[in-house]
């Protein structure tokens, strides 16, 4: 799952980099809302955690903004302030829930796992492609035969490619999506993911592979 995390106070982002990376979020950082809007114009986020007092652009600018776009992604404010008036005009702004600092980080990881479930009950739970099902909830691939669970970045990978049967996806589209903008991760990471997925649908005995497009990327093939 990947989160776009917009905070300026620089050694806070850092540390809540670290705790969702720990907790297998995928994480894009940025310090202002300049920044925000240009990430969210071009990422694709399962989620937001959005400072109100930023530079250059506010947050409630921000959510505004993106709301008025139709951009519907979960939002969780975080500020400093604790009036009502700020709390009722984020909400109003569109945002999905609230947290005021300090916060303890149980509280932050609850929050962001309500706010992400309410856009995953809006969408299907199981995947299917083939003879093949994902489940969203579980993590598992399964045929009639069999069913393993995948780790979270196969899980995720998997699922890029379920959700565009028989389109090609390069590596950087999966880096992207998958490790973030600024990940330093190598093209030989994304290989060894898909060759533990090739080996767990083998053991599902699965009637779909994934195939490599030359210079392109890969995609799902029925056999």
């Amino acid at each position: 799952m990947r989160l776009l995390l917009a905070e300026d106070e620089k050694e806070l982002s850092k540390a809540l980099v670290a705790i969702l990376k720990h907790n297998h979020y995928s994480v894009d950082a940025v310090y202002n809302g300049k920044e925000a809007l240009d990430y969210l114009a071009v990422g694709d986020y399962d989620g937001v955690l959005l400072d109100i007092m930023m530079p250059e652009i506010d947050g409630i600018t921000v959510l505004k903004t993106i709301r008025a776009a139709g951009n519907k992604v979960p939002v969780l404010l975080l500020t400093a302030k604790s009036e009502i008036d700020d709390r009722v005009e984020g909400l109003d702004s569109g945002a999905d829930d609230y947290l005021t600092k300090p916060f303890a980080m149980r509280e932050l990881l609850a929050r962001i796992r309500a706010i992400t479930r309410r856009k995953e009950e809006q969408t299907v739970s199981i995947l299917t492609f083939g003879d093949v099902h994902l489940n969203r909830i579980t993590f598992e691939v399964s045929t009639k035969t069999a069913s393993v669970r995948l780790a979270n970045k196969e899980f995720q990978i998997l699922e890029m490619l379920m959700e565009h049967p028989k389109q090609v996806i390069s590596s950087e589209q999966m880096i992207e999506k998958i490790w973030g903008f600024d990940s330093e991760i190598e093209l030989n990471t994304v290989w060894v993911y898909l060759s533990n997925l090739r080996k767990k649908l083998t053991l599902i005995h699965a009637k779909i592979q994934i195939r490599a497009a030359r210079n392109l990327g890969y995609f799902l093939e029925e056999n």
